[in-house]
This record gives C-alpha cells, structure tokens and sequence, in this order.
C-alpha cells in the first residue's frame, strides 16, 4: 500500500470513533511513557479507534503498545509566541520520525515561533507525508487550515484562544459551521466530559471524537465527584 492510500485508511479508521488523548504533564502522577502506554492499551480495551499523544518519548511507547492510529503532538513553549501543539516543523519532524500516523498542529491565526504563519507551518510539514491534523478555534481558522492542505479540522482549540466563542460547553456550534464550509473531516475536542456529549457532537456533523481529560486524568475527575459531594451538603 502506498503512503497516500495508507493515509486515507488510516482516517478512514477513525470514523464514528472515540479518540482518546493520552497526556500527562510534567509533575502529573501519571507523567512518562510508561503510564502513557498503560492508558492507552487501556483504551484500545475499551473500544476507542485512535490515541492523541504528546512529544517523541510518549508516542514511541504507545506505538509499541497498541494496534491504533497515534495523533501525535509536541508541546513546546517558546517566549516569542503563543501557539505550543507541535508549533514548528522541527516538533513536527520529530514526531513523525517516532511513528506518529498524524501530525496535529496548532492552525490558528496566532503567530508562531520564527512569526511564521499557520498556512507556512501547513505547508512545511505536508513534506513529511503524512495526514495533517489542524487544531483551530474558530471557524475562519478551520477555512484557511483548510484550503492550505490540512487533512483533519479539529475544534481544540475553541475557547482557548482569546477571540474564540468562550463556553463551558463543547463548541457544538463550531463543529456545525466547519462541516457546512470545509471539505475535509472535522473532529470533535475540547471541554467533552460525558457520553452525550460525544454523542451530540457526532450528531453536529463530527467525523470522530477526541475525549482527553474525562477519560485519563483520574485527580481531575476525583476533584469533579469532590466538588459535587461537598455542594451537595447542607
């Protein structure tokens, strides 16, 4: 199979699916490769279609744990600029070269290190041959990630950049403007914590969920159950 077949069955793979984004930062119990690894054969066990994984150590990991498409990011702050999801083409490189079968990148309008633009970063790293995913947080990002080659459209960064619509609820709003302008699949991530939610994103037109936090970061689900018991008293 050659590489542009193999990158169509690998989004085809993802449709209708749950995509579970395994991360755990620096001085997180769960922080490490090992644990990254551990999470995510767990979540092949429970049926989800893709991982979303950060930076090379990681993704090698889950690569050799399980049998899934990795989306692969590289998180790395730099003093000059905002965007930090794979914000360059060199963390993008890296990330492919460590077996990631999509390379997910922040698309939005913000300047990038070296006050590149997102469409210059899009173009730089389709050389490397592999599915872009474009994390965006506005429609008009989606459009211009869009008609400069990105492959995927994700909603992930919806609320997380200044000018973006700011809720607490996913963005189902984002996700039915995207999928009426752009001819690409638009994926689903940011701020889902239930099943319905999920599901009602599907039913906003997503091609595939992305569930991170309600599904792998047990303290910040412990705290959730904590608040609500303590509301609860009288």
């Amino acid at each position: 199979m050659n590489r542009q077949a193999t990158n169509r069955s690998v989004i085809e793979s993802l449709k209708g699916g749950l995509i579970v984004s395994c991360q755990a930062g620096i001085g997180t119990p769960l922080h490490g490769p090992k644990f990254m690894a551990g999470m995510a054969k767990a979540a092949e066990m429970g049926g989800a279609v893709g991982i979303r994984a950060d930076g090379p150590v990681d993704i090698r990991a889950i690569k050799e744990a399980v049998r899934l498409p990795v989306i692969g990011i590289y998180k790395i702050h730099y003093p000059d600029a905002e965007p930090y999801i794979t914000p360059t083409y060199e963390a993008a490189e890296q990330i492919a070269a460590a077996g990631a079968d999509i390379i997910a990148l922040d698309a939005t309008n913000r300047p990038h290190p070296g006050d590149t633009s997102a469409d210059e970063l899009i173009s730089r790293v389709k050389q490397l041959n592999l599915p872009i995913m474009a994390d965006i947080s506005t429609a008009e990002e989606g459009i211009a990630a869009a008609e400069a080659g990105a492959d995927l459209i994700s909603t992930t960064l919806s609320g997380y950049t200044p000018y973006s619509r700011q809720t607490p609820e996913p963005d189902f709003q984002l996700i039915e403007e995207l999928v009426k302008v752009v001819n690409v699949p638009v994926i689903a991530e940011g701020k889902i914590w239930t099943p319905e939610q999920a599901r009602r994103a599907l039913d906003a037109g997503a091609y595939a969920v992305v569930v991170g936090t309600a599904i792998t970061r047990p303290w910040v689900i412990t705290e959730r159950f904590v608040k609500a018991l303590k509301e609860a008293k009288p």
